[in-house]
């Protein structure tokens, strides 16, 4: 577990993490959110001890990072795909990790197998693609069998094949009791990958809620109708105090749950061909609930004026 109290960071005036409390709880993917600038990879990184906090404290499994003996049995982390001197091997790499934190070295093996390394274990680790740097960079994480599991932007830059491996890799680390916390800025892919969310901007705390709760607070909840009977169907919802707007072939409701539609189409004796909740995406509710902490806003009506504006002869 992963307890972050009253963390900040200041670096001479600027204030990269403001008075910061968040929890990271086992047996789940955390994911940790935030526009560019709002504090997530100082946070982790005092998280790991790399940087000190000027004030507040995070501990991991009770402890600051700084009290762990050998810290690569308690937690391992990802924060650098490419952190590995180039003429190395894997498999040397992954020894010389091994030997700093007493481990034993029959993991280095072990962990290549687990990220399907083990048929490059002695090519270098300079002339590794992005995809198997990433997986290089999982097996350090995991070579002492840590409970604890950092990983920062992990699917950056990798095709589909390797960003689904990664997240069913995630979902199987979880899955085993560990807690797994995860910074990126593909929000599609939270979406599938986090099932709690820490959001943050500007260094403070916006929200710590499951994903399921972070898009149904930020976003409106609909129902898509389509009905042969769509007319007498739309005036019983608005009786019943329903909001209707036509869609391209049916109706879409607010204001009403999907329950409660079908319970008037039954009174209305109307034929239902499709009666399914709509739900905004994490991008939406993301959009949404960080808009005033994004650093810098893009006016693209005035940019797209300026490009189209005919230039004086």
């Amino acid at each position: 577990m992963i307890e972050a109290q009253g963390l900040t960071k200041r670096y001479g005036k600027t204030l990269a993490v403001d008075d910061l409390t968040f929890s990271v709880t086992p047996g789940r993917v955390t994911g940790f959110l935030g526009p560019n600038g709002a504090g997530k990879s100082t946070t982790m990184r005092m998280i790991l001890g790399l940087d000190n906090p000027t004030s507040g404290q995070v501990r991991i499994g009770g402890k600051r990072y700084s009290e762990l003996h050998h810290p690569l049995r308690t937690v391992g982390a990802l924060l650098d795909a490419k952190w590995v001197h180039p003429n190395r091997s894997a498999r040397a790499h992954l020894t010389w990790m091994a030997r700093s934190n007493k481990l034993p070295l029959r993991r280095v093996d072990e962990v290549l197998d687990l990220v399907g390394l083990s048929s490059v274990a002695g090519k270098r680790a300079g002339g590794f693609s992005l995809g198997m740097s990433q997986r290089l960079g999982i097996a350090g994480a995991l070579l002492g069998d840590p409970e604890v599991l950092l990983f920062d932007e992990p699917v950056n830059g990798l095709d589909p094949e390797g960003i689904l491996w990664i997240r069913k890799f995630m979902h199987r680390l979880a899955d085993e009791g560990r807690t797994v916390f995860v910074s990126s800025h593909l929000l599609s892919e939270m979406a599938l990958t986090a099932s709690e969310l820490v959001v943050i901007g500007k260094g403070k705390l916006i929200s710590q809620s499951s994903t399921e709760e972070f898009v149904a607070r930020a976003t409106d909840s609909t129902v898509k109708v389509r009905s042969p009977q769509l007319e007498a169907l739309r005036e019983a919802l608005e009786r019943a105090s329903a909001q209707v707007e036509p869609a391209e072939d049916g109706l879409v409701v607010s204001g009403m749950d999907s329950a409660k539609i079908g319970e008037i189409a039954m009174q209305q004796g109307a034929v239902l061909h499709e009666l399914s909740p709509q739900r905004g995406s994490l991008e939406q509710a993301f959009m949404q609930i960080t808009g005033d902490s994004v650093e810098y806003h893009a006016d693209l009506e005035a940019e797209a004026r300026d490009v189209l504006a005919p230039t004086a002869p």
